[in-house]
């Protein structure tokens, strides 16, 4: 009976140390050396964000090309403009996260709805930017409706950005020229830089970390 109980003992003790070991493994694709993980919230859901832990995992191979026509495709600089701040991956998590818990934060994804369908980062909106930029088709209807959605509102002159969001807008990556010109558009209307943000990488580089996407 003693052999017994200790045999079983050793088994449940064996047992525990491979699943230990197999969630071990399972989480070793960290998004930073203390941070596994973020949870926020999507559409209403909560969406874990974090990285693929499959490490023979590749990039998706809607972002694997490295070469496009310049132009339009140019590599962009990584200052924008006066006072647009430039951010990567673990800002856009935090303000993320500060978008998820209420804060007056927006994600923009300025890209096409095509590219926008095939996955985006969780809590953004896509506002294409055809909507913005006059010479790509927006109108006046078309860039109130997306002023609006960021918090501005309409005055006898102009617009009044006082309680505007802080926005943080991506597109492709680098090579994309989609966000660019929609901040150009918005600081032409008047939106204040200090409340725009630009993740210059975008998707490209979000892909290539394997973070978590989201469907629009």
């Amino acid at each position: 009976m003693r052999r017994h109980i200790v045999m079983s003992a050793i088994l449940l003790a064996s047992s525990f140390t491979l699943i230990t070991t197999a969630a071990q493994a399972k989480d070793q694709v960290k998004i930073t050396p203390k941070m596994m993980s973020a949870k926020v919230k999507h559409n209403g859901k909560t969406v874990t964000i974090k990285r693929n832990q499959n490490q023979k995992h590749t990039v998706n191979p809607a972002f694997a090309k490295t070469s496009r026509k310049c132009p339009p495709f140019c590599i962009r600089p990584a200052a924008l403009a006066p006072g647009i701040e430039t951010v990567a991956e673990l800002e856009v998590i935090k303000y993320v996260q500060r978008a998820s818990n209420g804060e007056n934060v927006l994600l923009v994804d300025a890209r096409t709805p095509d590219w926008a369908k095939k996955g985006t980062i969780p809590t953004s909106i896509n506002v294409p930017f055809t909507k913005l930029v006059a010479s790509k088709g927006a109108d006046d209807v078309t860039i109130a409706e997306a002023l609006e959605h960021f918090g501005a509102k309409e005055a006898e002159k102009g617009w009044d950005f006082s309680n505007a969001k802080t926005l943080v807008l991506f597109c492709n990556g680098m090579w994309c020229g989609q966000s660019p010109l929609a901040i150009k558009a918005l600081l032409k209307l008047g939106y204040p830089a200090e409340k725009l943000k630009w993740y210059r990488n975008g998707m490209q580089d979000w892909e290539i970390l394997g973070l978590s996407t989201v469907k629009p």
